[in-house]
């Protein structure tokens, strides 16, 4: 416990918070934040829930635990209320899930900041494994395969996320379905994070997840937090699987939501409903928030790689991983060696921050980074509907003018211009 601290992702955005109001100015990508306003639907329905004020169940109120099970149905996760847990986010389900789930647990190497740190409260030992060239948000099979060959101790759990942060891409079917076979001949539990599930840039495509393989053994998870931008509502929701093993793993994990949070808060299970119900009105603001995170998330692929960067192209979520090792030799003479130094270097003398790879468990020593391109949507409400209803968001002032500092700093980063303090000069 002595060694834990503040999850970096919410220190450096008290950090940007203070710097700005010291007047400093700032680009900020450094925090997963889906940066989209709240539509009238959902404030209706919180409303409408306002007077459902009294302990509900710990897995959550029928209703819910039905609109959750359709969720999962129509995407081919098949699903029953009973299998269903509500939750106030999805982060405690995850650490529940890892404080029930015995022995040691396999991450993808880079992955989330916090599957660690929550690994680490319960002495989990964490087998990291690199992520494949294509993708993020799994380990590589073919290591993870090598890995537990070299190993004599057998992981009781693997996580996925899809599609990933920190590197907003999501691995194809045969990777899943090889790393689900991985998990069947090892009796691993597989848990799936599929919070940025919606959020697929090509509406054509959609993510496989393992529980299309091995539906016994996987615990799928999301939330309300990214897809509709109420990660200040804490809605989170899981199915389990429908087995004997898995109705005992969700009655572990309510054991454990008895004694921490009780319940998801009554108005916010009404809001779960609508939005797991899936309206009219829910999917049209979820393609159009859609359209805009992946036309912007392209925007800032193109001026990382511009700049020299190595880059996955984003194809889900709201986030690129640029690598400035091509640049390697430009950033040295920056005084800039290591991710730390890069993320240092970027908001102290370019004025933008972001979250360097080693807090997602990559190596030190790499020149990589998270940015949340999500955050460049306006600072305002009026800005953000704007940005949401634009049929070319990039063109708006606002964040044309984003973009236009993002791409003078990486020009100063590697040689091109001279940034200080945010302006360029």
């Amino acid at each position: 416990m002595t060694s834990l601290a503040v999850a970096p992702n919410l220190a450096l955005d008290e950090l940007v918070n203070r710097r700005r109001r010291a007047g400093q100015s700032l680009i900020h990508l450094g925090f997963g934040e889906s940066g989209l306003p709240v539509p009238g639907f959902l404030t209706d329905r919180l409303l409408a829930g306002a007077s459902r004020n009294a302990y509900g169940q710990v897995g959550g109120e029928p209703d819910g635990r039905e609109a959750a099970a359709g969720y999962f149905t129509r995407r081919g996760i098949a699903a029953g209320p009973e299998q269903i847990v509500l939750a106030p986010g999805s982060k405690p389900i995850l650490l529940a899930l890892l404080a029930a789930i015995p022995g040691p647990v396999v991450l993808p190497q880079p992955c989330w900041v916090t599957y660690p740190p929550q690994a680490r409260l319960f002495g989990k030992q964490i087998i990291s494994v690199p992520v494949p060239a294509e993708s993020g948000g799994v380990p590589d099979p073919d290591l993870l395969a090598a890995a537990l060959r070299r190993g004599p101790v057998r992981p009781g759990s693997m996580v996925l996320t899809m599609p990933d942060n920190p590197t907003g891409t999501y691995p194809s079917a045969e990777t899943v379905r090889r790393l689900a076979e991985i998990a069947e001949s090892t009796g691993m539990t597989i848990i799936s994070d599929e919070i940025y599930r919606d959020i697929v840039h090509d509406p054509h495509d959609s993510v496989t997840s393992p529980a299309r393989f091995v539906p016994d053994r996987t615990v799928v998870t999301s939330g309300l937090s990214k897809n509709l931008a109420l990660g200040g509502w804490r809605i989170g929701f899981a199915r389990f699987p429908a087995t004997a093993a898995g109705a005992a793993l969700r009655t572990d994990v309510l054991a454990i939501a008895s004694e921490i949070w009780s319940t998801l808060a009554g108005p916010m299970q009404e809001v779960a409903r609508y939005v797991l119900d899936e309206p009219a009105d829910v999917v049209a603001h979820l393609r159009a928030s859609t359209r805009l995170h992946a036309t912007v998330a392209a925007a800032a692929h193109r001026i990382v790689t511009d700049a020299g960067a190595g880059c996955r192209p984003p194809t889900g979520g709201f986030y690129v991983y640029p690598d400035f090792e091509p640049v390697r030799a430009a950033l040295a003479g920056r005084g800039v060696h290591d991710s730390e130094g890069l993320q240092r270097h970027l908001i102290d003398r370019c004025g933008v921050a972001v979250l360097g790879g080693h807090h997602f468990g990559d190596d030190a020593g790499a020149l990589r980074f998270r940015a949340a391109t999500s955050m460049l949507y306006g600072d305002t409400d009026d800005e953000r509907w704007l940005a949401m209803r634009s049929p070319d968001p990039v063109a708006l002032p606002h964040i044309a003018r984003q973009l236009d500092g993002l791409r003078d700093a990486f020009d100063a980063l590697v040689g091109r211009s001279v940034v200080t303090a945010g302006q360029v000069t």
